[in-house]
């Protein structure tokens, strides 16, 4: 965490000063606003957090809530979204109130008494090369709290609003701000007010979505679950390890250990439902539930000595057909105007724990689009890419879930051997700690043609972080944790082997009336405040002079014009970046990543006009290159 960049800080550094570029922000809701979302979920409250970052747009976050959510449903929470909780700088708190889980362990009928179970695979969670972050447990209302706070921090001092309800809206594309919404406020009447952008991040049921005549596709639940967080004392020794419990002829339990080091939270196959017998599922009282669970743990006892919450719910999925209005946007305003994210867009099972992780994605990949466009650093036609890189990634989670969902509720003979579902769930692992998101070559992602010169750094997938030691105060550091959530454009240069073509870069990219960096940055910035340029040498840190290194990766920011010295990097000798991603040791690569942590290009260190080319596809001019605020 960086601070004291303008002036030394005397209060908590996390909280941000807006710098002289922030307006007020009304206790009231305010009648016009640039951005208006819809609900304080965690799809609705990540954008929020980003949109923080751009104080010159006015935000509103509305929730029908009396208060802040005091208790979530989901839970749990895969690596990437460690990782962008490290990108909004609260990962490490929240993981220091988290469980931690390591492993999944299955279970199923013994081989030579099938009447009680038997612990079979153990399989690692999440296999080791997949992240160094672990999937931990804790309760979305915790999420949502640390998102909120952020939110509140920042420069544009965000807040939700509670107690307001969505009614409806329409679209006057003759105005400025052209979607006019109904709203109930928390007084129960009704006022208008007109935004330029519509979010609805208002669940399943999204009065958003119906609003816009968005259709959604839903299958026919086949399979419903009793979900309890129980208080329990019982013999089985895996009660503190994630596992998925098969028994012969009473059906499955998943077991996922929760935060505090007592909670546990047990799903209960109730088998398949139809019209015939929901009512009667529906109806399952958490004490039959709990008998069910005792059944399936036989021969181990299970005294519950209290429930923190229960349900009964059924497998049903859910797919939104479009993700914005673009689809009835008049001929004057083509663009779309209205979104939805997260529930709104995609329901499914909660047993492959996707929802809260896939929904944060869905925000993040919306709300820095529409600050680089509300902040006129790129067309309105950059936030049609949100529908088309979100609605692929939906479509594959449906089949996902409904692939483990079938797994979960195998009974055991259906398998083909004790192994199968343990090999499942490694094999796959990839998907469910939401690392198999690739967005595909548009306007924001790059083709492979340059690929080899940094294998390891998938063009459309997220960037994966690795060690290196940062020269200036020569400790070790994860690359990737140093990302930040606050809009801008990262460039990772690997250096080549004597570092005279990254040097090369260096000085185009800051002094050339033809670089990015020189045509995309606004009046006045910092040279790094929509480009974060980062240098990785081969050699360690001992044999990096930063008196030699150049200027434009030692960069003075601030009013005080103060040197950053964050942004130079040394392999390490033990665990060399190069080799563990794959870069080309001789003539290095630069690797270009979007603002929500993706890979967008890999391109030589020789390239310029490709470089430019890139970012001209989704970007304004800002200046001409005098305008810059280069070194004191």
């Amino acid at each position: 965490m960086q601070f004291h960049h303008h002036g030394y800080v005397k209060h908590d550094p996390r909280i941000k000063e807006p710098a002289g570029t922030g307006i007020d922000r009304p206790a009231e809701l305010p009648d016009t606003m640039d951005v208006l979302i819809v609900g304080a979920g965690p799809a609705g409250i990540i954008q929020a957090a980003q949109l923080t970052n751009y104080p010159s747009v006015t935000t509103r976050i509305i929730e029908s809530r009396p208060h802040r959510l005091e208790i979530g449903r989901a839970d749990g929470l895969w690596p990437r979204s460690s990782e962008t909780f490290q990108a909004f700088e609260f990962r490490d708190r929240i993981a220091e109130e988290a469980m931690h889980l390591r492993e999944m362990n299955f279970w199923g009928p013994h081989p030579a008494n099938p009447a009680v179970i038997a612990r079979g695979v153990r399989a690692a969670d999440p296999p080791p090369h997949i992240s160094e972050f672990p999937p931990i447990v804790v309760n979305q209302a915790r999420v949502i709290d640390y998102f909120a706070e952020y939110a509140a921090n920042g420069p544009a001092k965000i807040e939700p609003d509670y107690g307001y309800e969505f009614v409806d809206y329409s679209r006057d594309d003759s105005d400025e701000f052209p979607v006019q919404v109904r709203l109930r406020d928390p007084d129960g009447q009704e006022r208008q007010v007109r935004t330029k952008y519509l979010v609805g991040c208002d669940g399943a049921r999204s009065l958003v979505r119906d609003s816009a005549g968005i259709e959604v596709i839903a299958d026919q639940a086949a399979h419903a679950w009793a979900v309890m967080d129980i208080l329990a004392v019982t013999d089985f020794p895996d009660f503190r390890t994630k596992c998925g419990i098969q028994s012969d002829k009473d059906g499955t339990v998943l077991l996922i250990p929760r935060e505090g080091g007592f909670l546990v939270r047990f799903y209960v196959s109730l088998g398949d439902v139809d019209d015939a017998n929901r009512a009667q599922v529906r109806a399952t009282t958490v004490e039959e539930a709990i008998e069910r669970a005792k059944r399936i743990l036989n021969p181990y006892s299970l005294d519950v000595r209290e429930v923190a919450w229960y349900s009964v719910y059924e497998v049903r999925h859910r797919i939104a057909k479009q993700f914005d209005d673009a689809r009835t946007a008049p001929a004057s305003d083509p663009g779309p105007r209205v979104f939805i994210a997260g529930d709104a867009c995609h329901t499914h099972s909660a047993k492959a724990g996707q929802g809260m992780n896939v929904s944060m994605q869905d925000g993040w990949n919306l709300a820095w689009k529409l600050g680089q466009v509300l902040e006129g650093r790129s067309a309105p036609s950059l936030l049609s890419t949100y529908a088309a890189e979100r609605l692929v990634i939906a479509e594959d989670l449906i089949a996902f879930d409904k692939e483990w969902s079938a797994m979960m509720s195998k009974r055991p003979e259906e398998f083909s051997s004790p192994q199968e579902i343990g090999d499942f769930y490694v094999d796959s692992a990839e998907f469910p700690n939401g690392f198999s998101t690739e967005y595909q070559p548009s306007t924001l992602t790059g083709e492979a043609t340059h690929q080899e010169l940094a294998a390891g750094f998938p063009i459309g997938k997220r960037f994966k972080s690795a060690e290196v030691s940062r020269v200036a105060d020569t400790t070790p550091r994860h690359l990737g944790h140093h990302f930040r959530a606050d809009g801008r454009w990262r460039l990772y240069a690997f250096a080549d082997t004597d570092g005279t073509a990254v040097a090369d870069l260096a000085n185009w990219l800051e002094h050339s009336p033809q670089s990015p960096v020189t045509k995309f940055t606004p009046e006045g910035a910092d040279i790094d405040g929509v480009f974060d340029a980062k240098v990785i040498y081969q050699q360690p840190y001992q044999e990096i002079d930063l008196g030699q290194v150049s200027r434009y990766f030692l960069p003075n920011v601030g009013p005080l014009r103060l040197t950053d010295y964050e942004k130079v990097y040394a392999a390490l000798p033990d665990s060399d970046i190069f080799d563990v991603r794959q870069i080309d040791r001789q003539s290095g690569a630069l690797v270009i990543v979007r603002p929500d942590m993706y890979v967008a290009h890999v391109l030589p260190l020789t390239a310029r006009e490709e470089i430019t080319e890139f970012f001209a596809n989704s970007m304004l001019v800002q200046q001409a290159s005098e305008s810059i605020v280069v070194d004191a």
